[in-house]
């Protein structure tokens, strides 16, 4: 993997910069000292890392405005970052780039149950704004098992899902609005208090779009009427090919659960020994499916979705009878990365998606991928949508497993890919997956998403070496010969 080449006269103006961005951000919002620096050298894809040339952290939008308004006119990159907990390495830092935090931005803005939504600024927690509506009987959807730490700006940045959207959506079908600021510091907003606007969804080219259009610094979400009845089963298979038919068969049969997690083997022992949550150890996988709504449609639903693991070969089928029961099925699915971790001294976090119907065949080549590559694999599952996350465990400390770990991690998205998936679900692409991208689209594909860009930002100073494997000036973009003005990247500083 590459990453551009870094700009030596950016570099010798460093003390330069720092002075121009106090004055934008007095007090401590500048940070320039190496030691604390460190804080910033990745994201949750920890295999790569580099030091920022320097961070800054800004509390009002007019300060975000006046920060890119100033690297515009000096041609200064900026890597726009919330919480750091991307696993795609969407906030890797630039060497000659300013990485802007924004987790000051870390307060509610308006709570409106006429309209059903809640504005937020970008560094607020996903589950903050669960918790700051649920006394009043609402919650916010989207659910990433990272929801105590990630903010709902990366959820918008990369799209974000959890166990839930199988029912209510992705970030997406839940985003309302954002104010966001341009690399040229003009502060934009989109959409707004309602389900949809006028003229083009400039919604959905910036959710999902990983930094490279612009810096969000408000977010509206709508948020919806907790279920008055939510109960959930607990079911184990004797095999990770009967759970997936099982997920088939469900989804077959019409019902659409709040939620529908699978988990193998090696994820449920890890679980288990981390969280006690009760599950069934002798299980080869796990199924944990929700269902809610009106208390007559729950108890109809549970009774059908049991007969349907019966028939698909589940050896054990619990129910929950309280809300503390139906937590604690979670709390093992929710607890599974730091788990596994428990189990492993790393491990790599894979993100893809497939259809449904392919779910068993994919586990097979897995299992076959897993004695081919001489590492274990743990998996978990947003069973329901087919967004599988694997987790390759290997030790960075032996020498060849980290190079081992990401071969076998290509080869499950390009097995995703040709199954007629794609190469992400919520994680993004990042650098992870940039130089897969090739897999997915072809080159013109890949020069029509760059043309977007160009429209957003067209010097192409906003998180530059993400998503794209090859870097196309914008002024060359409208050409017939794909190769010229093309820039390759040298290596990716790998931790």
């Amino acid at each position: 993997m590459h990453m551009p080449d870094p700009d030596k006269t950016v570099l010798s103006r460093r003390t330069e910069i720092i002075a121009a961005l106090r004055r934008i951000v007095p007090g401590e919002g500048v940070i320039a000292e190496e030691e604390e620096l460190r804080a910033y050298e990745c994201d949750g894809l920890t295999a790569y890392r580099q030091l920022p040339m320097i961070v800054v952290l800004p509390e009002t939008t007019a300060q975000v405005s006046e920060i890119l308004k100033y690297c515009h006119g000096e041609g200064i990159k900026i890597v726009p970052r919330g919480a750091g907990t991307s696993l795609s390495g969407g906030a890797l830092p630039l060497e000659d780039g300013i990485t802007l935090g924004l987790g000051k931005f870390n307060r509610i803005l308006d709570i409106d149950y006429d309209n059903r939504c809640v504005t937020a600024q970008p560094g607020v927690t996903n589950l903050a704004i669960t918790t700051a509506v649920a006394g009043d009987g609402f919650y916010y959807a989207p659910d990433p098992s990272s929801q105590i730490a990630c903010s709902i700006g990366g959820n918008v940045a990369e799209n974000s899902g959890g166990v839930h959207c199988l029912k209510y959506g992705l970030t997406a079908n839940n985003l309302l609005g954002v104010e966001m600021v341009l690399m040229d510091g003009e502060v934009v907003r989109l959409g707004g208090k309602y389900l949809d606007s006028g003229g083009y969804d400039l919604m959905g080219i910036v959710t999902g779009s990983e930094g490279l259009l612009g810096v969000i610094t408000e977010v509206t979400v709508r948020i919806l009427r907790s279920p008055s009845t939510a109960r959930a089963l607990l079911i184990g298979f004797p095999s990770s090919e009967s759970a997936g038919d099982c997920v088939a068969a469900i989804i077959g049969a019409g019902i659409i659960p709040g939620g529908m997690e699978m988990m193998d083997k090696p994820a449920i022992h890890a679980a288990e020994a981390f969280v006690n949550a009760g599950y069934p150890m002798d299980a080869e996988a796990l199924l944990i499916v929700e269902l809610d709504g009106p208390e007559v449609e729950v108890d109809e639903l549970i009774q059908r979705v049991d007969m349907i693991a019966r028939e698909n070969t589940a050896q054990s089928v619990r129910i929950s009878s309280s809300e503390d029961e139906r937590n604690n099925f979670w709390a093992g699915r929710k607890a599974a990365f730091p788990a596994v971790g428990r189990i492993s001294p790393d491990y790599y976090c894979m993100d893809g998606t497939i259809p449904r119907h392919r779910l068993s065949d994919v586990l097979t080549r897995m299992t076959e991928l897993s004695e081919q590559y001489g590492l274990r694999v743990a998996n978990v599952f947003h069973a329901g949508d087919g967004n599988l996350h694997p987790l390759i465990l290997y030790d960075a400390n032996t020498p060849g497993e980290l190079d081992k770990a990401e071969e076998f991690g290509a080869e499950i998205l390009k097995l995703c890919v040709e199954v007629g998936g794609v190469l992400t679900g919520e994680h993004g692409v990042g650098v992870e997956k940039r130089d897969l991208m090739g897999e997915m689209f072809t080159e013109t594909d890949l020069k029509q998403q760059q043309r977007v860009k160009c429209a957003f930002d067209p010097t192409q100073q906003l998180n530059p070496g993400k998503v794209f494997p090859t870097l196309h000036r914008c002024a060359e973009l409208g050409r017939v010969h794909i190769h010229e003005g093309q820039t390759r990247f040298p290596d990716i500083p790998r931790f």
